[in-house]
């Protein structure tokens, strides 16, 4: 049965939930240093088990094909062509069931543990149209309509994956069906992680010289991930990531990574020095890739991609990405390792050329410029620690009102309830709070949450993310889906009233910026406050704290 719960809380739940806000946030905070989530040991096995049932059914898809799949000849055939284009759609196809990113209790999914497909399917549920006015495509609600895009998407997936050999006819209303869908709900966009593979499938449609377009891909997920990371923020990403992973699990290794624990809990110069050894890391693999000729270079670059990823996926980070980080090691055998020979640049100056220069390129720089107008998936800053985020605050028992939405998922402690005594599911939830407090950006919430209410202890606090869980069907690091938008769209069907719920909205640093945006609002009154915080101030604080101590 010990596989079955978290790791107890140093501290007594529900009396530590009566505490002031820092107070609650020192002992979260503390207690996550050493023992991170606390994840229960079976998730580790769950998520094992469904890694390898996700390469199994790629197998399965690519027997479909003729000189495809089966184990025992898998060398022959693992890299070609066909297979590669089988493992896209397929990932595509896993994410947009909701059963990748997002999945499970690391991303405050219990029961049941999957959204996806269970809401994009469902007439009703709430959704976020990039133009709400939109007619047909818009509102606040999903439609028939709605439903039959999406399973138009899922349709034409499977119609790709059985086919022998699947062309541009196979590909194409596949391409043009995923951002018709994404223009009516952005959160179903953003599953697909259409930034990736969506961009990939528009390869495979606009040229038969697609493998320099899928490298070109792949290698600017490695440039501006790695580039995103040229911050402060990466090093709090580092310790939390790290403090959390069932791999590193000895306490004078993450005591390592702070200056001072328990009393600060600033990354340390180890943990500076790790942060700045991955972003090396992950800036290299994109150069050595894109320049390697045949040869001994490419072996360099396949190391330090699978040093990479295995890295990340060792520690089932929050999100657990875990088999895009799959994908993105199988990318690198399939089109770099078989495919030497061939470039980005032969693309050529072609329709597929533009798009790739407006999704690699314009897209993400803008979304590292301007944070606050592109998805951080869109802009490919994964990891780096500099994300929008919100946190929701609901006075008394008015997040039952929350039940006047259709969803496929109760109130976060109503799921838990399932399996753990109230205690232990106010441990677990608590926890949630130490992860955004120890990154840099959540060092704002002590200030901020004392400008949104009078009396924190009246209010029960739930992070942005676990609202987009249980309303939307899907999270995974992006504040732009849990912002004022899903608010309007919450207060419409709920109706809170004045001052029964609060949100704290904060944005992404700009690159080459020294500050972060917020803004606080009433569900019912609208907004209240905004303004803007220094990063180097938070920089001095603690987590918990609402002043800032000496460097």
């Amino acid at each position: 049965m010990r596989l079955l719960y978290p790791k107890p809380t140093p501290y007594e739940p529900l009396a530590w939930s009566k505490l002031p806000f820092g107070e609650r946030g020192r002992l979260a905070c503390e207690a996550w240093a050493l023992d991170g989530y606390g994840t229960p040991p079976v998730i580790y096995a769950v998520h094992l088990l469904k890694l390898a049932g996700f390469a199994a059914m790629w197998v399965v898809w690519c027997r479909c094909s003729p000189g495809l799949g089966g184990f025992g000849s898998i060398a022959q055939w693992w890299t070609s062509p066909t297979a590669f284009e089988k493992a896209i759609v397929w990932a595509m196809l896993f994410e947009g069931l909701g059963l990748g990113c997002g999945f499970g209790p690391l991303t405050g999914r219990y029961f049941p543990p999957v959204g996806g497909a269970f809401y994009f399917l469902r007439p009703g549920t709430t959704k976020l149209p990039v133009f709400p006015r939109l007619p047909l495509l818009g509102g606040a609600t999903r439609t028939w309509l709605d439903v039959a895009l999406y399973a138009a998407v899922l349709a034409s997936t499977i119609r790709i994956l059985v086919a022998p050999v699947p062309g541009v006819a196979h590909f194409l209303p596949l391409a043009l069906l995923v951002p018709l869908v994404g223009l009516a709900d952005r959160t179903i966009f953003l599953a697909l992680r259409a930034e990736h593979y969506w961009t990939v499938v528009c390869c495979f449609v606009a040229t038969e010289h697609w493998l320099g377009g899928a490298k070109a891909v792949q290698l600017a997920l490695w440039l501006w991930a790695g580039i995103s990371k040229l911050n402060h923020h990466f090093p709090t990403t580092v310790c939390v990531m790290t403090s959390n992973s069932p791999v590193a699990r000895l306490a004078w290794l993450r005591r390592l990574l702070y200056r001072a624990h328990p009393g600060d809990l600033r990354p340390s110069r180890f943990a500076t020095l790790l942060a700045h050894a991955g972003t090396a890391l992950e800036l290299s693999v994109a150069i050595v890739l894109a320049f390697a000729p045949a040869g001994p270079w490419i072996f360099v670059g396949i190391g330090l991609a699978l040093f990479l990823h295995s890295f990340i996926t060792s520690s089932v980070p929050m999100g657990v990405p875990i088999e895009w980080n799959l994908v993105a090691v199988y990318s690198v055998f399939a089109l770099f390792w078989a495919h030497p020979e061939v470039s980005v640049l032969d693309v050529g100056i072609t329709p597929l050329a533009a798009l790739l220069v407006v999704m690699l390129v314009l897209v993400p720089l803008v979304g590292n410029l301007v944070p606050a107008r592109v998805s951080f998936l869109l802009s490919m800053r994964y990891y780096a620690g500099n994300w929008p985020y919100s946190v929701w605050l609901f006075r008394g028992e008015s997040y039952r009102k929350l039940a006047r939405l259709k969803t496929s998922a109760p109130w976060i402690y109503d799921q838990l309830d399932r399996f753990y005594d109230r205690p232990t599911s106010v441990g677990l939830v608590g926890k949630v709070l130490a992860f955004r407090l120890m990154h840099l950006q959540g060092r704002a919430l002590p200030q901020l949450v004392a400008k949104a209410v009078d009396r924190i202890e009246e209010y029960e606090y739930l992070d942005g993310e676990i609202v987009a869980g249980l309303v939307l069907g899907w999270n995974f690091g992006d504040g732009h889906l849990h912002n004022e938008q899903l608010l309007g769209n919450i207060q419409r069907q709920c109706g809170f009233e004045p001052g029964e719920l609060r949100c704290v909205f904060v944005e992404s640093q700009p690159m080459g910026g020294t500050s972060m945006a917020w803004r606080i609002c009433d569900a019912s009154t609208g907004p209240m406050a905004a303004g803007e915080l220094d990063v180097a101030t938070m920089r001095l604080h603690q987590p918990w704290e609402t002043g800032a101590r000496g460097p």
